[in-house]
């Protein structure tokens, strides 16, 4: 959850007292989603509730699926460990990681308005770009004194003054090319289902057809979106000079040759490097750690 979380002001995805909450918003309405673990690196086990909103079956129903989307629940966590196969290298890595399974945000929608805001922008000035986005055009819940958001709708951006949108700190290239993303996934003309159905070269030759979307963005949809785990976002300076350290490559030494190696798994690559810095910063602990 860390993972997705990236840093401690994201507004979405909230970790509190070891439990992960996130405002889910539905066809019935707003749900604050609460999710705790009693379980173990090896043996997880994940319960959730609504602490506020609708608890009808339907929201039930949908609740369970998103958590699972967005905590990568469905998602094996056997290809990271297999990562050393190929490369020794990542062993120590891959150890302290083991369990992790590969996040991705809820929808369509929020993947591009979680990428688009980053674009030749260091993570910091990206999170509060998207904070402000968060803030201005997403839903707001208080639960016992504490303010929690949900993500924006393609829906409301579509229909938000560009004005507003720079506001929040994106340039006017970024905020048209968000906008247009908006209103073409809200008028039916881009939908996650079409994208899915492809092969992951025509899904990455898609996305680079629309307006300001270059291979970079269109990897990471595709992987922290969609899951494409056979994707290593080409273009990612930050996860190569990571990449580099983890398999002991020389500084600016080319990592396309490196990252082909990995085949359908090389996506996992790119997590890996996430967990790296997590692990450096003191976010996360090592799953050795935990063990003993």
């Amino acid at each position: 959850m860390r993972v997705l979380q990236r840093r401690a002001s994201n507004r979405v995805d909230v970790w509190e007292h070891d439990r992960y909450r996130r405002l889910l918003a539905h066809s019935q309405g707003l749900a604050l989603v609460e999710v705790t673990n009693r379980g173990s690196v090896d043996e997880p086990d994940l319960r959730y509730s609504i602490l506020t909103g609708s608890r009808s079956l339907a929201a039930l129903a949908g609740v369970r699926q998103t958590i699972s989307r967005i905590l990568g629940l469905d998602v094996d966590p056997d290809p990271l460990q297999r990562l050393a196969e190929v490369d020794p290298a990542l062993r120590p890595i891959v150890l302290s990681l083991r369990g992790m399974r590969p996040p991705r945000f809820a929808e369509l929608f929020e993947s591009f308005a979680s990428v688009i805001p980053f674009q030749q922008l260091s993570l910091d000035a990206g999170i509060s770009i998207l904070g402000k986005l968060v803030e201005r055009f997403g839903e707001h819940l208080v639960h016992r004194g504490i303010r929690y958001s949900a993500f924006p709708s393609a829906t409301v951006i579509a229909a938000a003054p560009l004005e507003q949108l720079q506001l929040c700190g994106l340039s006017l290239k970024k905020a048209q090319t968000l906008q247009q993303i908006a209103r073409s996934i809200d008028a039916g003309e881009l939908s996650e289902a079409t994208v899915s159905a492809m092969d992951t070269n025509d899904a990455l030759e898609r996305l680079t057809q629309l307006p300001g979307v270059g291979p970079w963005t269109a990897g990471l949809v595709l992987l922290r979106g969609l899951g494409r785990t056979d994707v290593f976002p080409p273009g990612d300076a930050g996860a190569a000079r990571r990449l580099r350290t983890l398999l002991k490559l020389e500084d600016r030494a080319p990592i396309d040759a490196a990252v082909a190696r990995f085949g359908k798994r090389q996506g996992y690559l790119y997590f890996c490097c996430l967990g790296s810095s997590l692990l450096e910063k003191g976010s996360i602990r090592s799953a050795l750690t935990v063990d003993s």
